[in-house]
């Protein structure tokens, strides 16, 4: 029987949104279900399982005695949307028996996830307290999205992407700059924002690229089969990407750390106004995030 005050059984390295950084980090599954994705070395060193449900409890205990001023909650690792659905209901219910203040659920789903989940499943997990869904996309180009090894195709992003959002979650889309290379960069860029739109998330956040010692990618780049857009480059990427993103009032974001320029753009209406402020960035106008202050 594990005490409350043992404190939270996390394992390995911890990842969750920018957005969730003040939020209840409960670790329900290690790892990821598709983890081959060539850029990613967060959940290498884990093999994927679900956690019992034992320690998960007692997570719930510590938070219930020591989170009461923390509202919202994000499960973790990967894609905890995988969970099998009932273990998922129950999770929630319990999350919302045991801390009742918690206003907001999150956790991160990829097509994958979504896909083995019915309509109607969705509308019971958002029934049950899920709030909002991050969901990780990188690319809406169909070559690029083979290349990183992402196991899905634009067409099946949006779909899934479409289905979360008329199930009435918040959706926030990740997307990756930089993932093309040097050669696709625009493509890329075009492909992106056209999915974007497609899609209509609630939020986009635009992270950039950085290559992880351990990866695929970074076999590749020494190899010279890919190559990292200089910061001028990706700069032209995100100008495109948000010139070809038409959402119905979505926020778009590249306020991480791995970016050199912080946007934040609800769109359509501050489209315009972020295009400039790229302009003034490549003019040398505004100011960069120098690159000894890029992180992951």
């Amino acid at each position: 029987m594990h005490s409350p005050d043992d404190g939270m059984h996390y394992e390995g390295m911890i990842i969750r949104p920018p957005s969730e950084a003040f939020s209840i980090l409960l670790q329900a599954t290690l790892g990821c279900s598709h983890n081959k994705c060539t850029f990613c070395g967060t959940y290498k060193d884990k093999r994927f399982r679900i956690k019992d449900e034992e320690t998960i409890l007692s997570d719930l205990r510590f938070a219930a005695r020591y989170c009461t001023r923390q509202d919202r909650l994000f499960i973790m690792d990967g894609d905890a949307l995988i969970l099998p659905q009932q273990r998922l209901v129950h999770l929630l219910d319990s999350i919302r028996e045991m801390l009742p203040w918690v206003r907001r659920v999150g956790l991160y789903a990829n097509a994958k996830s979504v896909r083995m989940k019915t309509d109607d499943e969705l509308a019971v997990l958002k029934n049950k307290g899920l709030g909002i869904v991050y969901y990780g996309v990188e690319s809406g180009d169909s070559e690029t999205l083979r290349r990183i090894r992402k196991g899905a195709a634009p067409d099946q992003l949006v779909l899934q992407g479409r289905r979360l959002k008329e199930a009435g979650f918040k959706l926030s889309v990740t997307v990756l700059l930089g993932i093309a290379g040097t050669e696709h960069s625009l493509e890329h860029a075009r492909a992106t924002g056209d999915v974007l739109s497609r899609m209509d998330p609630d939020y986009v956040g635009a992270l950039t690229v950085m290559v992880t010692p351990g990866t695929e990618l970074e076999k590749e780049r020494d190899r010279g089969e890919f190559q990292v857009p200089k910061i001028r480059e990706i700069l032209l990427e995100l100008r495109e990407m948000i010139a070809h993103t038409h959402l119905s009032g979505g926020l778009f974001f590249s306020n991480h750390a791995s970016n050199y320029l912080p946007v934040k753009a609800r769109l359509p209406r501050e489209q315009t106004q972020a295009l400039e402020l790229i302009d003034r960035a490549l003019d040398g106008q505004a100011p960069l995030r120098p690159e000894w202050m890029r992180a992951l």
